[in-house]
Parts: C-alpha cells; sequence; structure tokens
C-alpha cells in the first residue's frame, strides 16, 4: 500500500491475525455479535490504526465508527482501514497535510456473476474490455470495484453524503497504475471548487488488488 500513498501518509500492514490485538471495551461493542474471523480482522485492523496513529503522537485509544461505518479518527488527523481475506491496512495523515484519504483491498479474482453489472457504468464497461485486451493477467472488474471503494472512502468524510457505485466514473491509466474518478452528481465545495474529481492509484499483484485515493489539505 504504501508507494501508492504521499509521504505525509503513514501505512502499517498486517498479513494475517497472529499478532495479539485487544480492543478496548467501547470496540468491543462494535463486534459484539460478529463471529470470530470478523472480529479477529477487526482487531487487527485496530491495531494496525493506532499504530499509525502512534507514529503522529496519539496515545492509544478507541477508535469508534460513524452512521456508514466510517472509523472516528482523532481531531486533526484523516485515515481509511481496509481488510480481506489475508490483508489489513490502516492509513494515517495529519488533516493540515491531506484532506482526505481512502484505501481498499481486495483478493485479486474475478468479481462474483453479476456484480459487474450493478457497480459499472456503460463507458467504464466498455473501457473494462479494452484493459483487459491489452493487459489480460489483471482483474479488471476488481479493480474497478476496489478504486470505487476507495473514492467512496475519501468523499465520505467531506461530502457526508452516500456515493453509489455508479455515481461516479472512473478510467485507469496501466502503464502510470493511476487513475481518475468524476463525480456524477452535485459535489459540495471544496476549496475553490466542486468536490467533483478524484486522483488514485492502483496496484494488483501477489494476489492482491490495492488502492488509494487522497485528497489535498484544503486551501
Amino acid at each position: 500500500m504504501a508507494p501508492l500513498l504521499p509521504a505525509a501518509a503513514t501505512v502499517v500492514e498486517a498479513f494475517g491475525d497472529t499478532v495479539p490485538a485487544p480492543l478496548f471495551p467501547e470496540e468491543e461493542q462494535l463486534v459484539a455479535r460478529a463471529v470470530d474471523k470478523r472480529r479477529a480482522e477487526f482487531a487487527t485492523a485496530r491495531r494496525c490504526a493506532r499504530e499509525a496513529l502512534a507514529q503522529h503522537g496519539f496515545a492509544p485509544a478507541p477508535l469508534l465508527t460513524g452512521e456508514r461505518g466510517q472509523p472516528l479518527w482523532p481531531a486533526g488527523t484523516v485515515g481509511s482501514i481496509t481488510h480481506c481475506a489475508g490483508y489489513r491496512a490502516a492509513v494515517v495523515a495529519r488533516a493540515a497535510d491531506l484532506g482526505s484519504v481512502g484505501v481498499d483491498a481486495e483478493p485479486h479474482h474475478p468479481l462474483p456473476d453479476g456484480v459487474l453489472d450493478t457497480i459499472a457504468l456503460p463507458a467504464e464497461l466498455a473501457r473494462l474490455r479494452t484493459l483487459a485486451a491489452a493487459h489480460p493477467g489483471v482483474c479488471w472488474d476488481r479493480v474497478l470495484f476496489s478504486a470505487k471503494e476507495s473514492v467512496y472512502k475519501a468523499w465520505f468524510p467531506l461530502a457526508l453524503r452516500w456515493l453509489d457505485f455508479t455515481e461516479a466514473d472512473l478510467a485507469f491509466d496501466p502503464d502510470t497504475g493511476t487513475f481518475s474518478a468524476t463525480v456524477l452528481v452535485d459535489a459540495p465545495r471544496y476549496g475553490d471548487g466542486p468536490l467533483s474529481r478524484f486522483d488514485g492509484r492502483f496496484a494488483a499483484s501477489a494476489g492482491l488488488v490495492v488502492t488509494a485515493v487522497t485528497v489535498p489539505a484544503r486551501p
């Protein structure tokens, strides 16, 4: 994940749940009814987040969730958490350095049947066919899904409103490992203009797809 992010962002990763990751009582309530697997990945991701926050001078504290399940980061920070089979990661930055960040990780496998048609726009489907012909070793449907997740995670803390999969149009540059997202609904103002475009990076290797989106700090 780290090569996808600017130097201002601190990344802590884990490739399993073998390191002890105790939760605060407030966090225990969030996964009180979860199965063991879900609880373990949640706890490891929270441990990663606390280690990333520690690098910015924050003492361990509960990391709770908001109305959409997003982590509630300490004042003065922004961050994002992701987890999938065999991988957990947390990213933290000072709000003075980044306005928002969104990251996502997915297994590098094709999406289940029927999912792509529910998340992709016609123009995106056409682009994916072109990408698949030129780079058949990449599961572009999964890259699109992950990138849209990262866009949403970067969008929500600033816009405070839902963004559907089909409300952002994404285009990928396989040569640079970058992508852009154009928001297709009314966007709130951010800085000198609307929050209507996001830029990100992606990588797909070793059985994993990772994507990251960052928003510059507000002027």
